[in-house]
């Protein structure tokens, strides 16, 4: 039988999956998501999964720098949306290239959950 993966191990492969349909926004113009639910960072399973850990985590570095590059990497996604559903595409597809907020701040969030994983004694 599998173990489970960790919720931060889905946390990264999920957020690696937001690059597909940001991209096919700034293709088409149009998202079956909304910026008002992107935006928030208490929407997705990650953001609900960091909500609900336990007071003596929430004080810990590692948790202080995963929440706040979360919050951050969905206000960078909710920016490449409103930009794709505006038809603003050169504008979006810049918002999401190497070296944009975004991707850095995908890439910082990355580390941070790697780092914090480990701290938990995951691998």
């Amino acid at each position: 039988m599998m173990n489970e993966p960790h919720p931060i191990d889905k946390a990264i492969a999920a957020h690696a999956r937001w690059k597909s349909p940001l991209r096919q926004a700034i293709e088409t113009g149009k998202s079956e998501w909304t910026i008002d639910r992107v935006r928030p960072d208490n929407l997705c399973e990650f953001g609900r999964w960091l909500g609900e850990r336990p007071a003596p985590q929430r004080m810990t570095e590692h948790y202080k720098s995963v929440h706040d590059l979360h919050s951050r990497f969905h206000m960078e996604a909710a920016h490449v949306l409103e930009l794709a559903l505006a038809g603003r595409r050169e504008d979006a597809a810049a918002a999401m290239a190497i070296g944009s907020p975004f991707a850095n701040v995908s890439s910082k969030l990355t580390i941070a959950m790697t780092a914090w994983k480990k701290a938990l004694g995951g691998v």
